[in-house]
């Protein structure tokens, strides 16, 4: 039986999941939405950035301190400049702290098991893909093997 945390609050009583064991993240169709909305340009301030996301600028950068996977760039005059997949981690972290309701460790384990599961995916991709290769490879032997019996078996 998992051990829950009860957090009081004076609005409600919310239980947060152990940071132990975190379910996994699961890219809903609202954070697809909101990926969608995001703006097409080649980077953003940190303003621009807070604003979109609606949250304050020294959350993000609070952020960035905690979460390895969040490092903007930084422009000639030292201002954070964010890309496209900045954002979209920043939305994720939001959804796991704001509406799944993760601790900042309990966001971060679940970024590292997620990290995982796509790795472990890429690979499992890649293996898939080389056994096709080789499926292909056989097939191609077999039949110059079948063309070869028959020019020898002609007399």
């Amino acid at each position: 039986m998992a051990e829950e945390i009860v957090l009081k609050s004076r609005q409600e009583k919310r239980y947060a999941p152990r940071s132990e064991t975190p379910l996994p993240v699961i890219l809903d169709a609202e954070l697809q939405r909101e990926f969608a909305k995001i703006p097409d340009k080649m980077a953003f301030k940190i303003g621009e950035v807070a604003d979109f996301l609606q949250v304050k600028t020294y959350v993000l950068r609070y952020w960035e301190s905690e979460f390895d996977s969040l490092k903007p760039k930084k422009s000639r005059h030292n201002q954070r400049v964010y890309e496209r997949k900045d954002i979209e981690a920043l939305l994720l972290i939001k959804k796991l702290l704001y509406r799944d309701r993760y601790s900042i460790e309990g966001a971060k384990a679940a970024l590292k098991k997620m990290r995982r599961a796509n790795q472990s995916l890429r690979e499992m991709k890649s293996f898939a893909e080389q056994i096709e290769t080789l499926k292909d490879q056989t097939e191609e032997l077999i039949s110059d093997i079948g063309r070869l019996r028959q020019l020898w078996a002609q007399p």
